[in-house]
């Protein structure tokens, strides 16, 4: 039994005050992974935190549990016990994250803080010592006696981080920050697209649609609450907020006369813009990003043309060899639909009382600040791709042809509109869990180095435009990720974090010669 006569609080007050005046006191933060008991020198501790949700990130290294937000900001999650070897073991309340700065902020989790402590240079010990029986190569030093323990090891986190990420951390934020710059899609790019449209598709009522993408500002999902309008057409839904602003929301069943149907986690609003006025569409479901020929596209028969409401179709474009027809819709023709005209009508003394031109201006610099990506899912998290690096969004044929002696990484080739297109799955490229196929996978079309080349994704989502505001660069964490995804969307009021992906460095240099040989063999 300890019979020691017990401190008083102000004793030990002025105790702990004393160790802090004392200059050569050092403080110390005590932790445990497994039955072990480790310390941290405090000067690096930013902050002790719970653990937080977070974002898996594909070929990182096994410690990395994800990237979470910390106050706006984007925080790798390490785990402590990954790197030691201990046995995995579920998080409780008392597992922390101890957010350590050696140059970029991470948290490294415990299973439980025991306390800060004040440490006299007396009591520190090198690791000479222990060398000859322990790897010392992560430790810097030894406490004796603190804290009732006989002895601490001192991590040395700038040597764990150094070793278990090869470095990645010493690049600059300036090669980071320099991806910030939009370099818009090559001339060669440009060239190969010119006699292509580009469209949204989405369904309503088990009928394909498409509107020009340069007419979308962005696709949303629906809102928890649509602010009714008094004495507002059918047609009409409401009004939602977005980007502070009040976006008036039209139904295109009702506008088509087709039946109701219950918005479902499926549906969307696909935001349409003509100057300065912007619309929301509902519509059931958003399908894919097309480039389709011109030599596809053919206008509306002049029978079925008509004025009026029912003008909106404009042109019909024919894909899968004619077996899918998608209907083109005109946005010019949609802002004359007595609908649409209501629905702006109901809200234009609300929005804002700038005028057109005012509108147009802010808007113009809202599109300079802002990116436009493709997102689409793996598992469970988002990803994400300039949207003009997109060629096309096409469904996953029942059976991909193999060819001999194609390269590992290629599932097989399509034939897309007479070409021969190499596909990959983006999963496996990844270094994630393979999964079976499914309707709702896609393949999306990349042109890379003047190659087309396909990448199965688990699903597409939506086009989103993100200010880059909301863009940072991610932390490196490994030599392949820093080209592959240097960027994170970090969309905190959305609860939301979107990795970026640079398409150009989806290929190794062999890959893209194999891909070129496979090229010349399919030709032959």
């Amino acid at each position: 039994m300890n019979t020691a006569t017990p401190t008083t609080r102000s004793e030990t007050a002025q105790e702990i005050d004393a160790a802090l005046k004392t200059s050569d006191t050092r403080q110390y933060v005590t932790f445990f992974v497994g039955t072990e008991v480790f310390a941290v020198d405090m000067a690096p501790v930013q902050e002790i935190i719970r653990v937080p949700g977070v974002v898996k990130v594909p070929l990182a290294p096994r410690s990395l549990d994800g990237l979470a937000n910390l106050r706006g900001k984007v925080l790798p999650i390490v785990s402590l016990r990954r790197i030691f070897g201990f046995e995995e073991r579920a998080y409780d309340d008392a597992t922390r994250a101890v957010v350590i700065d050696q140059g970029q902020p991470l948290g490294f989790v415990v299973d439980r803080v025991v306390s800060v402590v004040g440490v006299d240079p007396r009591q520190i010990e090198g690791v000479g010592s222990i060398n000859a029986t322990v790897n010392t190569e992560l430790v810097s030093g030894l406490l004796k006696d603190v804290g009732g323990y006989p002895m601490i090891m001192v991590l040395d986190f700038a040597k764990l981080i150094a070793t278990e990420f090869a470095g990645a951390l010493d690049a600059s934020r300036n090669q980071a920050g320099s991806a910030l710059e939009s370099s818009g899609p090559p001339a060669a790019a440009q060239e190969a697209i010119s006699d292509e449209l580009h469209l949204v598709s989405f369904e309503v009522a088990q009928q394909e649609y498409a509107i020009a993408i340069d007419d979308v500002q962005e696709i949303v999902q629906l809102p928890d609450t649509i602010v009714q309008v008094p004495h507002a057409p059918a047609h009409v839904l409401g009004v939602m907020t977005l980007r502070n602003r009040l976006l008036p929301l039209v139904s295109l069943r009702r506008m088509f006369g087709l039946p109701e149907r219950a918005a479902d986690e499926n549906s969307r609003i696909v935001v349409v813009s003509l100057g300065s006025a912007a619309v929301g569409v509902v519509m059931d479901s958003v399908n894919e990003v097309l480039r389709v020929a011109r030599s596809a596209v053919d206008a509306m028969p002049g029978l079925l043309a008509k004025d009026g409401d029912l003008s909106e179709i404009a042109q019909i474009c024919r894909l899968d060899d004619g077996k899918r027809m998608v209907s083109i819709l005109s946005v010019a023709h949609m802002f004359r639909h007595s609908a649409v005209k209501a629905a702006l009508s109901t809200v234009d003394t609300m929005n804002n009382t700038d005028t057109p031109a005012q509108a147009a201006t802010q808007n113009d610099g809202q599109r300079d600040d802002e990116e436009q990506v493709v997102v689409f899912l793996l598992g469970r998290e988002e990803f994400g791709v300039p949207i003009e690096s997109v060629q096309e969004i096409v469904r996953v044929a029942e059976q991909l042809t193999r060819v001999p002696k194609a390269p590992a990484a290629v599932e097989g080739v399509i034939n897309l509109r007479g070409a021969v297109l190499p596909v990959l799955d983006l999963r496996r490229r990844l270094g994630l869990e393979q999964i079976e196929r499914s309707d709702r996978q896609r393949i999306m079309v990349f042109l890379i180095d003047g190659a087309r080349t396909g990448f199965i994704v688990d699903s597409v989502v939506e086009v989103l435009k993100i200010h880059k505001s909301d863009i940072e660069a991610a932390p490196r964490l490994s030599g392949e990720l820093s080209g592959l995804l240097s960027r994170m969307a970090n969309l905190e009021k959305q609860h939301r974090m979107v990795q970026l992906i640079e398409p150009s460095h989806l290929f190794e240099t062999q890959d893209r010669a194999d891909l070129a040989e496979l090229a010349e063999l399919t030709a032959a």
